[in-house]
């Protein structure tokens, strides 16, 4: 008999991302009707917002008709339009939880959601039982998939109509034990940019994990046209996009302006079709020169921007795009350092060189090293923190580039007043080639980012130990 008046709500199950749904059935003397799909509650109530493309409908016309145990390579939303359902789902994605068993009855007024990799089995237990299930991918006859024998004893479900008595397919009744399936592989997560200074640390960051895959500019080019092609999409959730023209100087010339908008405006937008077409995560990494440096506090995720110059016009842009996307993190950073070419490394050879520069001190703001910032990303991603806009930089006090400079002179042993602090426009007067606008003040807010569990590292120390590192290589070298 089907339960009348339940409030919709998600009841979590052993298996990781696999829920139980209650739904409200309204009936009277005529019958029932219920919402069976109704995205906006559902999602605001915790349903991932998995983009369904097809409904398909199973009848069944006698009572024990039992079927599966597959693992489709979608996520289905699985309900009853009559009858009920025992339903069976065991886990065969790659990992801790592989081969774990979960059953429940689903009759009108509860629903099931399966993620994509967990084996999915019903048995029928009334005639004239109508099963329905909205599935996020089209059907195709060549795609292929694990099952399960749904009579494995090492399972355990117990079948409340034995499967000797059971209406069942040869097919399934062919299918291999638990001890021969082989487990699906976590979907796909694609770095790009890996050759730059971020995607090194991205490298480091997710070293070891095989669903991971990392892509140099010269094997996956923004600037190239149709990115559609250069992959099979379907087997990615996620894409972390660390590629972008970032000469903030040279984008000020016709040539670096063209360049600048075909990887950071229009090659983005290429990654957010495939990524909105495909429900894939698209992790975007923005720039503090959205803003045009006058605010007199931290920046905010949600402060509107104002670029100055064309590097910061393209950013700005290419946030846009992204924000469109229903599945995003557009990670905005500021003053960063990696293993590569950068102001720290600057410093230090002209110190070890016996030079003493002249170093900006209007513009003010915090280190963000590439180990920090990889960090945040995979913690925004194995979190699941709520998808949007995010500041991520290095925590602590906020100060010029001529004190991060006086800093790295000191921490490499060197006299911090060797660096000659200077204004923005004394140090680039008299320069004769394009010269992009800076924001005087590149300082985020991070209580957002703090909010998702995350704890910043504090800049200086983080300097401090590249700085080490640095010298520790040099003196090797």
């Amino acid at each position: 008999m089907t339960e009348y008046g339940k409030t919709l709500r998600a009841i979590d199950t052993p298996i990781p991302g696999l829920t139980l749904w209650e739904l409200p059935v309204h009936g009277d003397n005529r019958g029932w009707f219920k919402e069976n799909w109704q995205r906006a509650k559902m999602v605001a109530a915790g349903l991932p917002d998995f983009g369904p493309v097809q409904n398909n409908i199973s009848f069944n016309q006698a009572a024990g008709t039992t079927r599966g145990i597959h693992a489709e390579p979608w996520d289905k939303f699985i309900s009853v339009g009559s009858g009920r359902i025992f339903g069976t789902w065991v886990d065969l994605r790659s990992g801790p939880t592989f081969g774990t068993v979960f059953s429940a009855e689903i009759d009108p007024s509860r629903a099931v959601f399966v993620p994509r990799g967990v084996g999915n089995g019903f048995q029928t237990l009334e005639p004239e039982t109508v099963y329905v299930y909205l599935v996020n991918d089209h059907y195709s006859p060549d795609v292929s998939y694990p099952s399960l024998n749904p009579a494995d004893a090492a399972l355990g479900i117990d079948w409340p109509i034995p499967l000797d008595r059971a209406e069942m397919s040869e097919k399934d009744r062919a299918q291999p034990p638990l001890s021969e399936v082989q487990p699906v592989p976590a979907p796909k997560t694609l770095v790009l940019g890996a050759d730059g200074q971020l995607g090194r640390a991205l490298r480091a960051e997710f070293a070891g994990a095989p669903h991971v895959e990392f892509a140099t500019r010269a094997e996956f080019d923004l600037a190239s046209g149709d990115l559609s092609a250069l992959r099979r999409w379907r087997d990615y959730d996620t894409i972390v996009n660390a590629a972008a023209y970032t000469a903030v100087d040279t984008a000020e010339t016709a040539e670096g302006r063209t360049a600048a908008w075909s990887v950071n405006v229009t090659g983005v937008a290429e990654l957010a079709r495939i990524a909105a077409a495909h429900g894939i995560t698209l992790v975007h990494v923005s720039s503090d020169y959205v803003f045009d440096g006058t605010a007199t506090r931290p920046y905010r995720e949600d402060d509107p921007v104002v670029p100055l110059g064309v590097y910061g016009q393209t950013k700005a842009a290419g946030d846009q795009i992204v924000s469109t996307v229903p599945r995003h993190y557009i990670v905005r950073t500021s003053w960063v350092v990696g293993d590569g070419r950068n102001f720290v490394q600057t410093m230090l050879s002209l110190a070890e060189r016996g030079v003493d520069p002249s170093v900006v001190d209007d513009q003010r703001g915090r280190l963000t090293f590439t180990s920090e910032l990889a960090r945040a990303i995979r913690h925004l991603l194995q979190t699941k923190a709520a998808y949007g806009t995010y500041n991520v930089s290095g925590s602590g006090s906020v100060g010029s580039w001529a004190d991060i400079a006086r800093q790295t002179f000191a921490l490499a042993g060197h006299d911090p007043q060797r660096v000659h602090p200077v204004s923005t426009d004394a140090y680039f007067a008299g320069a004769t080639a394009p010269v992009a606008p800076r924001p005087a003040s590149s300082v985020l807010d991070l209580s957002k980012l703090e909010a998702t569990g995350f704890v910043p590292a504090d800049a200086a120390d983080t300097l401090a130990d590249y700085v080490v590192a640095r010298t520790r290589q040099t003196q090797q070298a």
